[in-house]
C-alpha cells in the first residue's frame, strides 16, 4: 500500500512540474508578443508591419588547390550595401549624412553626392527600416574601405549605426577554363556542386550554412533580425588535389592542337604518377560547333572499345599461362582471314607474313593476336575472363570522383556472347572501357605488376588543420607475376623502338607504350575511316615515373592510312612527355659537384645579372657578373654593363628571346621573330632614339 501511494505521489509531482513548465511557456509567449520590445517596437507591431522569416546564409565554400598550393577554385565574397537610417541618433545623423553621400558617390560613380544624401534623408523621414544604397555589389577590398565610413564604422568605442554589408559568394577559377570539367561547377540556385570535384566533395567543400530570422523589406531585401552566433556560417574545408597546373596546361594545349589539326570530335589526356597513382593532369575536350570545350569527362566516363591497346591484356594472359613464347613464329599471311564468319584484318594492306609473337604485338597484328589466342584460350574462355578480372579491367578504379562509368566486358554467362566474342575481345572489341581504367592497367605493368588506384585529392584541410591525408592504395595482390610484367614492359618498349609508334622514339629518354585504333560501329557495321585512336604508355621506360593515355576520337583526313593511332594519338603523347621531361628536373641526371670551373656562363652573350648569378650558382659555374642590371660578355669572358636607356632602342643581341621580348615589349615594340636560340641580329640599330616605327624584327640563331 505504501509503495502504491509513493508511486501516485511521484506521478502527481511530475504532473505539477509539467503544468508549471507549460504555464511558463504560455507566459513567455504572451510577454514576447505584447510586452517585449526590439529596437523600440513591440514584436506584435513589428510582425504586423513586416514579414519575419527564417533564412539561410550560405557558408563560404572551401577552396580547391593544385598540388603546389595554387588555387584552382575559390569563393570570392561580394557584398550588398544597405542602411537602416532610423538607427542613428538625430545629432549623429545630421553630422554624418553629407559625408556618407560624398563617399557613396565616389565609390559607385553613378549619382552625385547630393542624390545619395537625399536618398538617405528621405528614407529616414519616411521611417524606412532599410534602404538599398546601390544594386551593384562591392568587392571585399571595397568593403574593407567602407568599414571606416560613418554609419558603417564599428570599434570598441564606436558602434556601427545602421550600415549593412551582407555577403554573397561567387565561385572563381583563377586559371580560367583549365581543367574545367575536372574541377566542376555549381548549381546557381542552391550553390551545390553539379559535376567534378565540386560535386564529388560537396559535403566537405560546402561547410555549414547559418539559419536565423530575417526581416523581409521592400524589394525583397532580407535584413538579419540579429547578428548572433546562429547567423554565422561555418566555412567549408579545402581540397588539395594532385593536379599540376603546368602538366595540365601541357596536356590541354597538345590535345587542343591535335584535335584542331584533325578536326576530331573529342579527346582526352591523363597523366598519372606511376608509383602513387596521383593524377597530374586530366584534360577533356569536345568539339562544339567551330571550337572545343570541356563539357564532358571522357577520361572518367567515356566508355568505348579500346582497340589494340587491349592486346596487352591478351598477351599477358597467354604469358601467365606460359602458353606462348615471344620468339615463336606466327603465320599471319596477307593480314586477312575469316573465322566463324568474322572477317579479321590487319591495318597493313599487304600483311606481315610469318613473324614472331613479339612482332605480332609490336606491329599490332589482329590476325596474329587471334591465332595466338586460338591456340590456347578458345578452349577455355572462362579462364581468359578470369585473367581480365585479375587485371582489374572488369570493375571501376574506385577513384574518388562521381561519374566513373562501370566497364562492360563480356563473359560466357552474359547475353550476347557468341562463338566469335573471344576473337573480338582479344584485340579490343565487344567491350566498353574508359581511358582511366585502361591507364590504371598499363600503370600496373609499369609498376612491375602492382596495381595502384588513381588518386586526385591528396589532402583535405580546414584552415591549417589536416583533416584527411590520403595515402596511395596499392592492391594487396599483383595483377601478374614479375616475370610477366617484365616481358610486357619489353613488348611495350618494342612498339616504340620497332613497331607502330617508332616515329615517337626519343633519343634522350625511352618511351614504352601501345597504339590503339578501334573502328567505330554504326548501325552494327564497322565504318572505314571512322576511328577511335589512343596511345597508352609510360616514361622513362627504364625507370617509369609517369604513365599517360592520349585519345583522339574520330580524326578526319583525306588519307586513311594517316588516321591511325600511330600518326594521331602517339604524337600527342610524345609532345606532352617531351615537355614534362624538360620541366621536371627530378627526372634529370644530377650534375657532378666538383671544383668550380672557369667557363662561360650558360653560353649566353648577355643577360640580367641577377638571373646569371642564379644560373651560375645552380650549375656551379665560376663566371658571375659583378655589375648590376643588364650586362654583356666581353672577349675575355668577363661581364660589363650594357646601357638600356628608356628613350633608346635597346641592344638585345646575345639575349635569350624571353629577355629580348621583356625589354622590347615594355617599350611598346611589336616584335617579329625568325629562327630559334639567342638573338643574333635586330632590324633597328641599338642606341637610336625610339623610332617612329614600333615594329622590330629579330633574327635568332
Amino acid at each position: 500500500m505504501n509503495i502504491k501511494q509513493d508511486i501516485i505521489s511521484r506521478a502527481n509531482n511530475v504532473f505539477y512540474v509539467v503544468i508549471f513548465l507549460a504555464m511558463g511557456v504560455v507566459v513567455r509567449l504572451v510577454y514576447v508578443q505584447y510586452f517585449q520590445t526590439f529596437k523600440g517596437k513591440f514584436w506584435r507591431e513589428r510582425v504586423a508591419t513586416t514579414l519575419i522569416q527564417r533564412d539561410t546564409i550560405r557558408a563560404m565554400r572551401g577552396n580547391i588547390h593544385a598540388a603546389d598550393g595554387s588555387l584552382l577554385a575559390t569563393s570570392l565574397p561580394t557584398y550588398v550595401v544597405g542602411l537602416d537610417p532610423t538607427v542613428a541618433k538625430p545629432e549623429y545623423f545630421a553630422k554624418k549624412v553629407d559625408s556618407l553621400g560624398v563617399l557613396l558617390s565616389r565609390i559607385y560613380g553613378d549619382r552625385s553626392a547630393r542624390d545619395y544624401t537625399d536618398l538617405v534623408r528621405d528614407a529616414r523621414a519616411r521611417k524606412r527600416r532599410y534602404v538599398l544604397l546601390n544594386r551593384r555589389r562591392v568587392t571585399f577590398q571595397e568593403r574593407q574601405y567602407m568599414l571606416k565610413w560613418p554609419f558603417f564604422r564599428s570599434s570598441a568605442k564606436v558602434a556601427a549605426r545602421g550600415g549593412v554589408l551582407r555577403p554573397y559568394y561567387e565561385r572563381y577559377h583563377p586559371f580560367g577554363r583549365m581543367a574545367e570539367r575536372t574541377i566542376g561547377n555549381l548549381d546557381a540556385k542552391n550553390g551545390r556542386g553539379l559535376i567534378g570535384l565540386e560535386a564529388s566533395f560537396q559535403s566537405e567543400l560546402a561547410g555549414k550554412n547559418a539559419v536565423g530570422l530575417v526581416e523581409v523589406l521592400s524589394g525583397g531585401v532580407r535584413k538579419p533580425v540579429n547578428d548572433g552566433p546562429d547567423m554565422k556560417p561555418e566555412p567549408g574545408m579545402d581540397l588539395y588535389t594532385t593536379i599540376d597546373v603546368n602538366f595540365q596546361d601541357m596536356a590541354e594545349s597538345a590535345l587542343h592542337s591535335a584535335l584542331e589539326k584533325y578536326n576530331a570530335a573529342k579527346g582526352c589526356v591523363i597523366v598519372m604518377e606511376v608509383a602513387t597513382g596521383e593524377i597530374r593532369a586530366m584534360a577533356n575536350l569536345t568539339k562544339q560547333k567551330d571550337h572545343y570545350v570541356e563539357n564532358f569527362n571522357h577520361a572518367l566516363a567515356g566508355r568505348t572499345d579500346p582497340g589494340s591497346t587491349f592486346k596487352l591484356a591478351t598477351m599477358m594472359a597467354l604469358m601467365e599461362e606460359k602458353a606462348i613464347s615471344l620468339d615463336q613464329m606466327v603465320a599471319t599471311g596477307n593480314g586477312s582471314m575469316t573465322y566463324n564468319g568474322l572477317n579479321i584484318r590487319d591495318a597493313s594492306r599487304n600483311g606481315k607474313g610469318t613473324i614472331t609473337a613479339r612482332q605480332v604485338f609490336e606491329k599490332s597484328s589482329n590476325v596474329g593476336t587471334h591465332l595466338l589466342m586460338r591456340s590456347y584460350f578458345y578452349r577455355r574462355p572462362d579462364l581468359y575472363c578470369q585473367y581480365l578480372r585479375r587485371f582489374r579491367l572488369t570493375q571501376p578504379t574506385g577513384i574518388r570522383m562521381k561519374g566513373e562509368a562501370i566497364p562492360v566486358v563480356r563473359n560466357p554467362d552474359m547475353k550476347g556472347w557468341s562463338k566469335v566474342s573471344l576473337t573480338s575481345m582479344s584485340y579490343g572489341y565487344e567491350m566498353q572501357i574508359t581511358p582511366l581504367q585502361m591507364l590504371a592497367f598499363y600503370n600496373a605493368v609499369a609498376n612491375d605488376g602492382r596495381w595502384v588506384r588513381p588518386m586526385i585529392v591528396k589532402q583535405i584541410r580546414r584552415d591549417n588543420e589536416l583533416i584527411e591525408d590520403n595515402m596511395p592504395y596499392v592492391a594487396p595482390e599483383p595483377i601478374c607475376s614479375r616475370e610477366t610484367a617484365r616481358k610486357a614492359q619489353q613488348l611495350l618498349r618494342g612498339v616504340v623502338e620497332h613497331g607502330t609508334a617508332k616515329h615517337i622514339n626519343n633519343p634522350h629518354y625511352a618511351i614504352a607504350g601501345k597504339t590503339g585504333t578501334a573502328q567505330k560501329i554504326i548501325n552494327g557495321q564497322y565504318q572505314v575511316g571512322k576511328y577511335y585512336t589512343s596511345f597508352i604508355g609510360y616514361f622513362p621506360a627504364n625507370n617509369p615515373k609517369y604513365s599517360m593515355i592520349t585519345v583522339v576520337d574520330n580524326p578526319q583526313g583525306d588519307n586513311i592510312d594517316l588516321l591511325y593511332a600511330g600518326s594521331v594519338a602517339a604524337p600527342v603523347f610524345k609532345e606532352v612527355a617531351d615537355r614534362i621531361v624538360a620541366y621536371d628536373i627530378r627526372m634529370h641526371a644530377p650534375i657532378r659537384r666538383g671544383g668550380r670551373q672557369n667557363r662561360p656562363a650558360t653560353g649566353l652573350l648577355a643577360g640580367y645579372s641577377d638571373d646569371l648569378h642564379t644560373i651560375s650558382t645552380a650549375l656551379n659555374i665560376n663566371s658571375e657578373p659583378t655589375t648590376e642590371g643588364w650586362v654583356e660578355a666581353t672577349a675575355n669572358g668577363r661581364w660589363k654593363s650594357r646601357p638600356t636607356r628608356p628613350d633608346r632602342v635597346p641592344d638585345v643581341r646575345g639575349l635569350s628571346l624571353r629577355d629580348a621580348l621583356f625589354l622590347l615589349e615594355n617599350r611598346g615594340f611589336h616584335v617579329v621573330v625568325e629562327g630559334r636560340g639567342k638573338v643574333k641580329k635586330q632590324s633597328l640599330e641599338p642606341g637610336d632614339k625610339s623610332a617612329d616605327s614600333k615594329q622590330i624584327a629579330l633574327q635568332l640563331e
